[in-house]
């Protein structure tokens, strides 16, 4: 198809699309509340909303004071029996599809639901206002003249009962209408293999044939499979494969250890990164101009959002406030309700407001992935912040990291310690160690009053970890492919102490 005609279609879809969005631009707060009470309309029929008599909540102070906030855990049992097939439990239509995922700290794998509508109304819709927003910002795009490479999970669709569980690229993919297919690479049957290494070779022969235009998926695995393609078509960048590449969209995990290592297999300055914030249980937030960190967040996706203010979170003092209420800088934990039936669930992620006009943010970190042992609020953002700044002094290069508390042990006293592997090692360990020692303290001024002059904690310490200790890690735990995470923060030592372990050991790697 001419790019003139592409992109009068995509133009007309455009300008009908940004006046839906214009409504919850300028009515927010009122989008945001309507959505909640056809939510509850909906659903009020259904066990849940007869146990919570739905019928008789008319706003949201009621809303919050009868239905309870819940955990994955608290849902587990409704979950398990919507699986084997009984409908009408959370919510009214039947849920055929279940995205699985062991999450970043639970061995126990979780099947989040995915109704029809979440899957039309959020994903889909989700993925169309990407590109509409993409476009609208780059008029002389010529995205839609190639394909999409694609990197998803690598776990195959299990059908029980009349259900299908998997990983939710794998349940998007499979529901795609047929002509979806055509604008993406690899296919889907290679898309869908559940082997990673195997998946992965195949990725790369399938795809540097193709006329690629964007790249999409999640930064860690994403940048695996590119240094493949580079390796196996022993070209020095990405230009010389695919010569009209033009976007990453990526999401996931954060962006920043990664970005220096792209730039140099992404050369140059016209090549955009868009950057999205999704997980099982919806997509909640699109980057929206071009060289943007901050996220919009969706407020038409059959979504409503609660917060919970990250000082309070987990306390007897626990506070939970409405999208109205919020304030920029401060952090907090999200809670959703959708319409997939998920109500007043704590997804585990913390974001930051940047904006309220509109409601822009950037992901902080998750809920139990903070360090605070000693008192430090050390959190994810802060932690890739100074690793960051850390590598670019130093000329570093990072592929993974994790980071545990070291115990106080008598006289001695605590610390940070960290497990990094390097694409590219610093010069000098201890110098590496000590400017991100200091970026910490420079970013986290709780990290700052506990390190000075030794007070609470001494200096981290970093161990240099082995080729392919975390891809062995992952391997070893059966977590190899798309939408598996490296656990960054914990309050305790057991990711730590495995890598340890794991680290004097051979390699599980091929």
């Amino acid at each position: 198809m001419p790019i003139p005609l592409v992109n009068s279609i995509a133009s007309w879809f455009l300008k009908k699309r940004f006046h839906q969005m214009e409504l919850f631009l300028k009515y927010p707060n009122e989008v945001q509340l309507e959505l909640l009470h056809v939510l509850l309309e909906t659903a009020r029929n259904t066990e849940f909303g007869r146990t919570y008599d739905f019928s008789s909540i008319h706003n949201y102070e009621t809303f919050k004071e009868r239905v309870p906030i819940r955990s994955y855990e608290d849902y587990e049992e409704m979950i398990e029996r919507s699986r084997l097939g009984e409908h009408n439990i959370y919510w009214p239509t039947p849920i055929k599809w279940f995205a699985k995922s062991s999450g970043t700290t639970n061995a126990k794998s979780k099947f989040i639901p995915v109704s029809q509508e979440s899957l039309e109304d959020c994903h889909y819709a989700a993925g169309k206002d990407l590109l509409c927003m993409y476009l609208n910002n780059n008029e002389n795009s010529k995205l839609f003249t190639g394909k999409s490479l694609r990197l998803g999970g690598s776990k195959e669709l299990y059908k029980e009962n009349g259900t299908s569980f998997g990983d939710l690229s794998a349940i998007i993919i499979d529901n795609m209408p047929f002509w979806a297919e055509f604008s993406s690479t690899p296919s889907n049957e290679v898309s869908l293999m559940s082997d990673w290494e195997t998946k992965m070779m195949a990725i790369v022969h399938e795809t540097v044939q193709e006329n690629v235009t964007s790249l999409a998926g999640v930064p860690s695995w994403m940048l695996v499979l590119l240094n493949q393609v580079l390796e196996t078509t022993g070209q020095e960048n990405l230009f010389e494969i695919w010569k009209n590449i033009e976007v990453y969209f990526h999401g996931g995990v954060s962006f920043e250890p990664y970005i220096d290592q792209y730039k140099k297999i992404l050369p140059g300055n016209s090549f955009k990164y868009y950057e999205i914030y999704n997980a099982s249980e919806g997509f909640f937030a699109i980057q929206d101009r071009n060289e943007s960190s901050e996220l919009l967040l969706m407020l038409d996706y059959g979504i409503f959002y609660e917060f919970i203010p990250m000082n309070t979170y987990g306390t007897n003092n626990e506070t939970v406030i409405p999208l109205s209420d919020v304030e920029v800088g401060k952090n907090y934990a999200v809670i959703i309700t959708t319409n997939a039936g998920l109500w007043r669930y704590k997804i585990g992620d913390t974001v930051r407001f940047t904006s309220i006009n509109p409601y822009r943010i950037k992901v902080s970190g998750r809920t139990k992935h903070h360090i605070n042992v000693f008192g430090e609020e050390l959190i994810i953002e802060n932690a890739e912040e100074a690793l960051r700044k850390a590598t670019r002094e130093t000329d570093s290069e990072i592929i993974d990291y994790t980071v545990a508390p070291i115990f106080m042990e008598g006289k001695e006293k605590g610390a940070h310690e960290w497990m990094i592997e390097f694409k590219k090692p610093p010069k000098n360990l201890d110098h590496f160690t000590k400017i991100l020692d200091q970026n910490l303290q420079n970013i986290n001024s709780d990290y700052e009053a506990k390190r000075y002059n030794n007070t609470t904690l001494n200096i981290l310490r970093i161990n240099n970890a082995r080729p392919n200790l975390f891809y062995d890690w992952l391997k070893k735990n059966d977590k190899l492919g798309g939408q598996h995470k490296i656990p960054r923060l914990s309050n305790s030592r057991k990711y730590l102490d495995e890598l340890l372990v794991l680290n004097k050991v051979g390699s599980y790697s091929l």
